[in-house]
Protein backbone atom coordinates (compact mmCIF):
# COMPACT_ATOMS: atom_id res chain seq x y z
CA UNK A 1 0.00 0.00 0.00
CA UNK A 2 1.42 3.33 -1.07
CA UNK A 3 1.59 6.00 1.63
CA UNK A 4 2.83 9.58 1.76
CA UNK A 5 2.78 11.69 4.93
CA UNK A 6 2.65 15.48 5.01
CA UNK A 7 2.29 17.87 7.92
CA UNK A 8 -1.50 17.50 8.18
CA UNK A 9 -2.34 14.67 5.80
CA UNK A 10 -1.77 11.03 4.99
CA UNK A 11 -2.07 10.10 1.33
CA UNK A 12 -2.63 6.40 0.82
CA UNK A 13 -4.08 3.78 -1.46
CA UNK A 14 -7.88 3.70 -1.40
CA UNK A 15 -9.74 0.57 -0.27
CA UNK A 16 -13.40 -0.39 -0.05
CA UNK A 17 -13.20 0.44 3.67
CA UNK A 18 -13.15 4.08 2.55
CA UNK A 19 -16.56 3.88 0.87
CA UNK A 20 -18.48 5.82 3.55
CA UNK A 21 -16.05 8.77 3.59
CA UNK A 22 -15.71 8.90 -0.21
CA UNK A 23 -19.48 8.76 -0.69
CA UNK A 24 -19.89 11.62 1.81
CA UNK A 25 -17.94 14.10 -0.33
CA UNK A 26 -18.68 12.52 -3.72
CA UNK A 27 -22.40 13.00 -3.22
CA UNK A 28 -22.01 16.74 -2.57
CA UNK A 29 -23.58 18.83 -5.34
CA UNK A 30 -20.60 21.18 -5.70
CA UNK A 31 -17.70 18.68 -5.68
CA UNK A 32 -18.02 16.36 -8.69
CA UNK A 33 -19.27 18.81 -11.31
CA UNK A 34 -16.21 21.06 -10.85
CA UNK A 35 -14.04 18.01 -11.56
CA UNK A 36 -16.19 16.76 -14.45
CA UNK A 37 -18.18 13.96 -12.85
CA UNK A 38 -21.73 13.69 -11.55
CA UNK A 39 -22.37 13.53 -7.81
CA UNK A 40 -22.69 9.97 -6.55
CA UNK A 41 -26.27 8.93 -5.91
CA UNK A 42 -25.59 5.80 -3.84
CA UNK A 43 -22.87 4.02 -1.90
CA UNK A 44 -23.07 1.23 -4.50
CA UNK A 45 -22.01 3.77 -7.13
CA UNK A 46 -19.09 4.82 -4.93
CA UNK A 47 -18.04 1.17 -4.53
CA UNK A 48 -17.98 0.75 -8.32
CA UNK A 49 -15.90 3.91 -8.77
CA UNK A 50 -13.43 2.71 -6.14
CA UNK A 51 -13.14 -0.69 -7.83
CA UNK A 52 -12.80 0.68 -11.37
CA UNK A 53 -10.84 3.90 -10.90
CA UNK A 54 -9.16 4.20 -7.51
CA UNK A 55 -8.61 0.96 -5.65
CA UNK A 56 -5.04 -0.32 -5.61
CA UNK A 57 -3.95 1.96 -8.47
CA UNK A 58 -0.38 3.21 -8.36
CA UNK A 59 -0.24 6.98 -8.04
CA UNK A 60 -3.84 7.47 -6.88
CA UNK A 61 -4.32 8.43 -3.25
CA UNK A 62 -7.07 9.04 -0.77
CA UNK A 63 -6.43 12.22 1.22
CA UNK A 64 -6.79 11.51 4.93
CA UNK A 65 -6.90 14.35 7.42
CA UNK A 66 -4.63 13.26 10.28
CA UNK A 67 -6.79 14.86 13.01
CA UNK A 68 -10.05 13.15 12.02
CA UNK A 69 -8.65 10.08 10.19
CA UNK A 70 -11.34 10.72 7.54
CA UNK A 71 -10.85 10.44 3.79
CA UNK A 72 -11.61 14.01 2.74
CA UNK A 73 -10.68 13.80 -0.94
CA UNK A 74 -8.64 12.17 -3.68
CA UNK A 75 -5.53 13.14 -5.62
CA UNK A 76 -3.72 11.18 -8.27
CA UNK A 77 -1.62 10.89 -11.36
CA UNK A 78 -3.19 9.28 -14.41
CA UNK A 79 -2.39 9.04 -18.10
CA UNK A 80 -2.91 12.35 -19.84
CA UNK A 81 -5.30 11.86 -22.77
CA UNK A 82 -3.96 15.03 -24.39
CA UNK A 83 -0.25 14.00 -24.40
CA UNK A 84 1.43 10.98 -25.96
CA UNK A 85 4.63 11.43 -23.93
CA UNK A 86 5.13 8.17 -21.96
CA UNK A 87 6.87 10.16 -19.19
CA UNK A 88 3.90 12.49 -18.69
CA UNK A 89 1.01 12.13 -16.27
CA UNK A 90 -1.98 14.32 -15.50
CA UNK A 91 -2.83 15.25 -11.92
CA UNK A 92 -6.45 15.31 -10.84
CA UNK A 93 -8.10 15.95 -7.51
CA UNK A 94 -11.33 16.51 -5.64
CA UNK A 95 -12.13 17.30 -2.01
CA UNK A 96 -15.18 17.63 0.20
CA UNK A 97 -16.54 21.16 0.38
CA UNK A 98 -16.06 21.58 4.14
CA UNK A 99 -12.29 21.21 3.63
CA UNK A 100 -11.96 23.84 0.89
CA UNK A 101 -9.90 26.92 1.61
CA UNK A 102 -7.71 25.32 4.28
CA UNK A 103 -4.67 24.58 2.11
CA UNK A 104 -5.18 20.81 2.23
CA UNK A 105 -5.32 20.35 -1.54
CA UNK A 106 -2.24 22.52 -2.10
CA UNK A 107 -0.42 20.34 0.46
CA UNK A 108 -1.62 17.10 -1.15
CA UNK A 109 -0.75 18.21 -4.70
CA UNK A 110 2.73 19.26 -3.57
CA UNK A 111 3.34 15.78 -2.14
CA UNK A 112 2.01 13.97 -5.22
CA UNK A 113 4.03 16.17 -7.59
CA UNK A 114 7.18 15.27 -5.62
CA UNK A 115 6.16 11.59 -5.81
CA UNK A 116 5.65 11.87 -9.58
CA UNK A 117 9.06 13.36 -10.26
CA UNK A 118 11.10 11.48 -7.64
CA UNK A 119 9.40 8.06 -7.53
CA UNK A 120 7.89 7.71 -10.99
CA UNK A 121 10.62 9.59 -12.87
CA UNK A 122 8.16 11.74 -14.81
CA UNK A 123 9.36 14.50 -17.12
CA UNK A 124 6.16 16.55 -16.95
CA UNK A 125 2.91 16.67 -15.01
CA UNK A 126 -0.11 18.32 -16.60
CA UNK A 127 -3.35 19.58 -15.13
CA UNK A 128 -6.60 20.86 -16.57
CA UNK A 129 -9.43 22.77 -14.95
CA UNK A 130 -12.59 24.44 -16.12
CA UNK A 131 -11.99 28.11 -16.85
CA UNK A 132 -14.37 29.17 -14.06
CA UNK A 133 -12.60 27.04 -11.39
CA UNK A 134 -10.50 29.69 -9.66
CA UNK A 135 -9.78 27.50 -6.61
CA UNK A 136 -8.27 24.74 -8.72
CA UNK A 137 -6.20 27.25 -10.65
CA UNK A 138 -4.82 28.65 -7.37
CA UNK A 139 -3.81 25.16 -6.17
CA UNK A 140 -1.87 24.63 -9.39
CA UNK A 141 -0.17 28.02 -9.33
CA UNK A 142 0.83 27.62 -5.67
CA UNK A 143 2.60 24.41 -6.73
CA UNK A 144 4.54 26.02 -9.58
CA UNK A 145 2.38 24.91 -12.52
CA UNK A 146 2.57 27.19 -15.54
CA UNK A 147 -0.47 28.21 -17.58
CA UNK A 148 -0.13 26.90 -21.16
CA UNK A 149 -3.36 28.22 -22.64
CA UNK A 150 -7.04 27.49 -22.94
CA UNK A 151 -8.42 24.63 -24.99
CA UNK A 152 -11.89 25.77 -26.05
CA UNK A 153 -14.97 23.54 -26.25
CA UNK A 154 -12.88 20.46 -25.42
CA UNK A 155 -14.62 18.57 -22.62
CA UNK A 156 -18.09 17.05 -22.65
CA UNK A 157 -19.26 16.83 -19.04
CA UNK A 158 -21.61 14.15 -17.70
CA UNK A 159 -24.59 16.51 -18.01
CA UNK A 160 -24.06 17.29 -21.71
CA UNK A 161 -22.43 20.69 -21.16
CA UNK A 162 -19.23 21.37 -23.08
CA UNK A 163 -16.50 23.33 -21.33
CA UNK A 164 -13.13 24.85 -22.09
CA UNK A 165 -10.07 23.72 -20.11
CA UNK A 166 -7.32 25.94 -18.78
CA UNK A 167 -4.19 23.90 -19.42
CA UNK A 168 -1.24 23.80 -17.02
CA UNK A 169 2.02 21.90 -16.85
CA UNK A 170 5.08 21.54 -14.67
CA UNK A 171 8.27 19.99 -16.02
CA UNK A 172 10.77 18.28 -13.77
CA UNK A 173 13.23 21.15 -14.34
CA UNK A 174 10.59 23.78 -13.52
CA UNK A 175 9.65 21.86 -10.37
CA UNK A 176 13.26 21.67 -9.19
CA UNK A 177 13.65 25.41 -9.73
CA UNK A 178 10.33 26.18 -8.02
CA UNK A 179 11.20 23.94 -5.05
CA UNK A 180 14.56 25.69 -4.67
CA UNK A 181 12.93 29.13 -4.75
CA UNK A 182 10.28 28.05 -2.24
CA UNK A 183 12.83 27.14 0.46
Amino acid sequence: MERIKTERLILRTVTLDDTEDIFAYSSEEDVGPDAGWKPHESKAETVEVIKELFGNKKGIFGIIEKNSAKVIGMVGLVDDPKRSNPHAKMIGYAMGHEYWGKGYMTEAVKAVVRYGFEELGLSVISAYCYTYNEASRRVLEKNGFEYEGTLNLCELRFDGAVFANDCYSLSREEWLEFAEQSR
